[in-house]
C-alpha cells in the first residue's frame, strides 16, 4: 500500500479541537496508508486559541510534499495568513494537492483564492464574515461539508470528523472509514447538516408593542392560530398587526409561528418520548407528515434523526 502524506497546517491561534480531529483520524494505522505531519509557517512552536503552546514537526515545505493538506480553524480568521502561507497553498493547489479546511480554516483557503467561484461551508457563526470578506465565493450554511474534488470545506468544529471520515471513505472505502468511526466512538455518517446545531431562536424584538401577544401565542401553539386572532388579542387591525410584528421581529407572523412550532418540536423530541404524530399535534403542525416536511426544510434532517442525535445528551 503506497503511502499517502497528510499535512495538517496549524496556523497561529489554531483551535485545539479542530487540530485534534485530523491528527486522530489520519495518524498511523496498519489498515491505512496515511503518513501524517503537523506543520506551521515555520517549525517553531505556536500558541493555540486555548493559550497553550504547540510544538510542530515541520515548516511549510511539508505542504508541497503532501498528497492532502488540511487546515484546521484558527482564532483570528478575519486576518489573512502571511503571504508566504498563501503562496504555498496556491502552489500546492496548482500541483494538484487535495486541500481541505475545517471550520474557520476556510478563511485561509479563501485568502489564497482557492475558493473563488465555489460553494463552500464554514462554521455557521462565521458564514457572514466569509461572504463579506470574500464575495467571490458562496457559503452554504446548512451542510456539514462540501466536496469540490480537490477543494473540500467543512462546517464548524466536529463537522471536521464528518469531513475527514468522508475523505477516508473516498480513499479506502466505507469499511475502513467505519472502523475508524468506531474507534472514535463517532457516527460513520450523520444525517442532516449543521442547521440542526444552530439555535433557531425567535427574533429578539427591539420594541415590545406586541410582546404580550407573542407570549400569548407561545402558550397556544397547539391551536390553529390565525392572524385575526392575534390582531384581536393585540386590539389592532390585521394590517397593523402584520406591519408592527414584522418591524419588531424581522419576520411575518406566519414565519414567526412556524419557527416557534419547530422550536417546540425540537424541545419535545429532546425531552420526551412522545410519538412524532403527537408532537406534531402539540406544536400546531397537524400531522407527522406536515411536521417532517417543515422540520426537514428548517433543520435539514428528520424528526427521528434529530431525536437520535440529541435526546440522549439532553437526558
Amino acid at each position: 500500500m503506497s503511502r499517502h502524506r497528510v499535512a495538517v497546517l496549524a496556523l497561529e491561534g489554531v483551535l485545539p479541537v479542530d487540530l485534534g480531529i485530523p491528527t486522530q483520524i489520519f495518524n498511523d494505522r496498519p489498515s491505512t496508508p496515511y503518513e501524517m505531519v503537523v506543520c506551521g509557517e515555520t517549525a517553531q512552536p505556536i500558541t493555540t486559541s486555548a493559550g497553550f503552546t504547540l510544538g510542530l514537526t515541520a515548516g511549510l515545505d511539508a505542504l508541497t510534499d503532501a498528497d492532502t493538506i488540511i487546515v484546521p480553524g484558527y482564532q483570528n480568521y478575519r486576518r489573512p495568513p502571511s503571504d508566504t502561507v498563501t503562496a504555498t497553498l496556491q502552489l500546492a493547489h496548482r500541483t494538484g494537492v487535495r486541500i481541505a479546511s475545517i471550520c474557520t480554516g476556510a478563511f485561509a483557503l479563501a485568502a489564497a483564492g482557492l475558493l473563488d467561484g465555489h460553494t463552500v461551508t464554514t462554521h455557521w457563526a462565521s458564514a457572514d464574515d466569509l461572504e463579506e470578506l470574500y464575495p467571490q465565493l458562496q457559503v452554504n450554511r446548512e451542510v456539514l461539508y462540501i466536496d469540490n474534488d480537490t477543494i473540500l470545506t467543512s462546517a464548524g468544529v466536529t463537522a471536521g470528523i464528518d469531513l475527514c471520515l468522508h475523505i477516508v471513505r473516498k480513499d479506502l472505502g466505507t469499511s475502513v472509514a467505519n472502523d475508524i468511526a468506531r474507534e472514535l466512538v463517532a457516527a460513520p455518517h450523520r444525517d442532516g447538516g449543521q442547521a440542526q446545531y444552530i439555535a433557531h431562536s425567535l427574533p429578539d424584538p427591539s420594541a415590545t408593542t406586541l410582546a404580550g401577544t407573542r407570549e400569548w401565542a407561545l402558550g397556544r401553539l397547539e391551536d390553529d392560530l390565525t392572524i385575526q386572532q392575534l390582531a384581536d388579542h393585540a386590539a389592532v387591525s390585521t394590517r397593523t398587526l402584520t406591519r408592527i410584528w414584522r418591524r419588531e421581529t424581522g419576520v411575518s407572523p406566519h414565519r414567526w409561528l412556524l419557527t416557534a412550532r419547530i422550536n417546540r418540536a425540537q424541545e419535545l423530541l429532546e425531552n420526551t418520548d412522545l410519538s412524532v404524530e403527537l408532537i406534531a399535534k402539540r406544536c400546531g403542525l397537524g400531522s407527522a407528515t406536515n411536521l417532517r416536511a417543515h422540520f426537514r426544510a428548517s433543520i435539514g434532517t428528520t424528526p427521528t434523526a434529530y431525536r437520535r442525535a440529541f435526546q440522549h445528551s439532553a437526558a
